[in-house]
Parts: structure tokens; C-alpha cells; sequence
């Protein structure tokens, strides 16, 4: 088959090596692709953005599945713009994407299906939602309605910070993602990564993730796209794994298809582990970034036949396997992120640092000049392993990521935390 995959973070490479790796591949392209995933398949300069550019490159180049990386052209609708070319892609439609492309279409939907989520408002006026506020009460959470890539969500823990969020969204802080604001009730408990593989009828669980959003040790500072994530988690017993699943993903899927709105596609579900039960929080309709990067490394199954199946409605008849080893990654980025960072800064060491047992890099934000590796965005590399637990993963990602020669790079020194702390106490 003739793949053609879009996107260029970490997520991507993870996917390209994925792909890579399928008997069924007879070529891989991707758009726009980085200095990694150059090494998995041809990179090819095309605007992701124009769609009419995006189809004539798959008709030309006999493109027999497009394989949608990020949110954005999933929200812009170019799944509904290739199937009209009579190209096969992987990823929801324009209006199933609404489950990310709008917090407010998500809370909406789990109030109709009876799906567990914290209490909410919507609000086009400041004026409004700081009235709910000041009701409700801090702590409290507060969103951009649209996409902001991963950085539209306040968790004011006072009302000084929650009016100040409120005051920002609408002062246009985050574009046309902030024209709508969604409060929501504050959740406490401990957040969890929950993806599951849709046909638009069936679910099948992926395995579960714990991703670390806060960029600094001990969940201080700003959220991030994510600075390191690991899988499986030891928080999802059998029994909560069988509640998500039942309560969450099944009533969604069943809840879009009854919209006429099908989700196909990767469903990927922030849930909180509350002393009521899991709820969710968010929906992504994408794998996460970095919770891809330890999926692929745990995946056993060929990827491929899994994206053909969501796409053709066959997941009834799947199933995939996975490597019971733990994995896990640690995001380096450049200084300053999530604010101003510097780009164009060299990167050595990466040859050396993934000799170690376990270790594979994937490229998030790099670009190759003259022969070197330069760093070309926030979150700039993946560093991640496998081991027989999650502690001999982390020490295997930690000694690669000490063999990266990036002064202006920096990562958090405590992924996994939470599951170490486990694993001793069980030790």
C-alpha cells in the first residue's frame, strides 16, 4: 500500500516508525514531516492546510490511505474533503472532530447521553461567565471552547485566577478558540490517558497511558502539550479499564452514531479517576502527543490492518495485541517553553544516546541543516524506552537523554513518578 501520512511532531515519527514497519507498506510519504521521521519515509513539502494540494498529490502518487496526524486539518473537514476525492483516510469527520474542536459540543453531548463529566456553563460574555464564576466558586476550570493547541485551559485554584482567565479568553488571548469560554467544575482525583480505535459502531480499547502536562517536576508551572507520558498505567485496574469503557467511550460512539455524526477514527478520552468514578474531561480525536510515542512502542499488532478496519467498519472483527512491557518517554524542549523560545539551536549526541538497550528517539521539533540536527520548535524530541518495569524504562530514557549533547534543551527529571513510587512500594 501507498501511505501518506500529515503532520510533523513526535506523534508523526512514532506513527512513520509504526507504519515503517508494516509488510503491507509499499511506500510512505510524509507532510511535512522532520529531521526523524525523514529517516521513515520520503518528507514531501506540502501545505497540509490546502486540501485540493493534499488530493492531487495522492492521485498522482496512487495514495491508497491518508493517515491524519494532528487535530487541526481533522477539524478543518479534510477527512470529508479525500473521501470526496474517493481517497481512504484515517480520522473523523469535520463534525465528529467537533468532540475536540469544541469543549461545549463535548459537554452538551455528555449531558444528553448520560456520560459522567463534571457540571459546566457556556459563555460568549465575559460578563456572564464571570457571574458563574463568582457562584461557583474557585477551584474551578476554565477553557477555550475551540483549538488552541493544548493550552486554552486555566485550572484557576482561586477566584483572582479564574476572573483573570476569563478576562484573557475574551480579551482574544487564544484567537477565535476564545470567543466561546466553557467553566467547568474542578475535578480532583488522578488524571489518566484512555484511547480506543472507532469504526463509527465499534470501540476497542488501546492501552492506557498517564501523561504529564505541568512543564516543570512535581506538576508545577504552566500545562504543555505534554512533557512525558508512559503505558501502561498502574491506575487503570481491570475493573475501572471495563467503567471507562462502559460509561465513557460505548455511550460516545453509540451517542455520535445516534446523531447521524459516526466517530472513525482514534478516540482518545482525559479522564479523571474521582472518588464517584472515572469522568471525563476532555476528548481529543487524535492519538495524544506524547502518549503515542509509548503506544507504538507497545503496539505488537501491524498498525496498518488496525487504521483499515476503523475506516471500513471491520473493527468487530479485531483485535491487537500488545508487549506487556512498560514504555515511557520524556519530552526535551527548548528553553522558555511553554512561553518564547529560541529556534535554530544544534543538537548532538542523538547516535550515541539511542545505543542504549530499550531506547528509540523520535523527532518533534528538529530539522536537519548542513548534516546536523537543529532544533525548529518548543517540544523538540522524544526520548523513550522500554524495560521490564517502569523504573528500568525511566533509567534507560534518563541515560539517553544525559548522552544528548542540547544545552538549550530541557525536560522533567520525574516521569512516572506516580508508577515508581508504586513499584517500590510493591518492591
Amino acid at each position: 500500500m501507498n501511505i501518506l501520512l500529515l503532520g510533523s511532531g513526535g506523534r508523526e515519527h512514532a506513527l512513520a516508525w509504526k507504519i515503517a514497519a508494516s509488510p503491507l507498506l509499499t511506500k510512505l510519504w510524509c507532510a511535512p514531516g522532520n529531521a526523524g521521521i525523514a529517516r521513515e519515509a520520503e518528507c514531501v513539502a506540502l501545505d497540509v492546510a490546502n486540501h485540493r494540494a493534499v488530493i492531487e498529490f495522492c492521485k498522482s502518487n496512487a495514495v491508497d490511505l491518508v493517515v491524519v496526524g494532528p487535530e487541526t486539518p481533522l477539524a478543518a473537514g479534510i477527512v470529508d474533503d479525500l473521501a470526496k476525492g474517493g481517497i481512504e483516510a484515517f480520522g473523523p469527520s469535520k463534525q465528529a472532530a467537533q468532540l475536540e474542536g469544541s469543549k461545549g459540543f463535548t459537554k452538551d453531548l455528555c449531558r444528553e447521553f448520560d456520560i459522567p463529566t463534571g457540571a459546566y456553563g457556556r459563555f460568549t460574555t465575559a460578563d456572564d461567565a464571570l457571574a458563574y464564576v463568582r457562584a461557583q466558586g474557585a477551584p474551578i476550570v476554565v477553557k477555550a471552547d475551540g483549538l488552541a493547541a493544548g493550552k486554552g485551559v486555566v485550572v484557576a485554584k482561586t477566584l483572582d485566577e479564574a476572573e483573570a482567565a476569563v478576562a484573557m479568553m475574551f480579551d482574544g488571548a487564544f484567537g477565535a478558540a476564545g470567543t466561546e469560554v466553557v467553566i467547568e467544575e474542578f475535578l480532583a482525583g488522578r488524571e489518566i490517558s484512555f484511547f480506543a480505535l472507532c469504526d463509527g459502531d465499534t470501540a476497542i480499547p488501546l492501552a492506557s497511558a498517564q501523561d504529564h502536562k505541568r512543564v516543570f517536576d512535581h506538576d508545577e508551572g504552566p500545562n504543555t502539550g505534554g512533557m512525558g507520558a508512559y503505558s501502561p498505567t498502574p491506575f487503570v485496574t481491570p475493573e475501572i479499564h471495563d467503567q471507562i469503557m462502559a460509561r465513557i467511550i460505548l455511550p460516545t460512539v453509540a451517542g455520535m452514531k445516534k446523531r447521524g455524526t459516526p466517530f472513525r477514527g482514534v478516540l482518545y478520552a482525559g479522564v479523571m479517576l474521582t472518588e464517584q468514578g472515572p469522568k471525563l474531561f476532555e476528548y481529543n480525536v487524535r492519538f495524544g502527543d506524547p502518549e503515542c510515542q509509548v503506544l507504538m512502542l507497545r503496539m505488537m499488532s501491524d498498525i496498518v490492518p488496525a487504521f483499515l478496519a476503523s475506516c471500513d467498519g471491520e473493527l468487530k472483527h479485531f483485535d491487537l495485541r500488545w508487549y506487556p512491557e512498560p514504555a515511557l518517554t520524556v519530552v526535551m524542549a527548548a528553553k522558555g517553553y511553554p512561553g518564547d523560545y529560541k529556534k535554530g539551536t544544534h543538537i548532538d549526541g542523538l547516535d550515541d544516546a539511542a545505543k542504549i538497550e530499550g531506547v528509540e528517539i523520535f523527532h518533534a521539533g528538529t530539522v536537519a541543516k548542513n548534516g546536523d540536527i537543529v532544533a525548529n520548535g518548543g517540544r523538540v524530541l522524544n526520548v523513550c524506552a522500554m524495560g521490564k518495569t517502569v523504573t528500568e524504562a525511566r533509567e534507560r530514557a534518563y541515560q539517553a537523554v544525559d548522552r544528548i549533547k542540547w544545552p538549550d534543551g530541557f525536560c522533567r527529571r520525574d516521569i512516572a513518578w506516580q508508577a515508581v513510587e508504586a513499584e517500590r512500594g510493591r518492591g
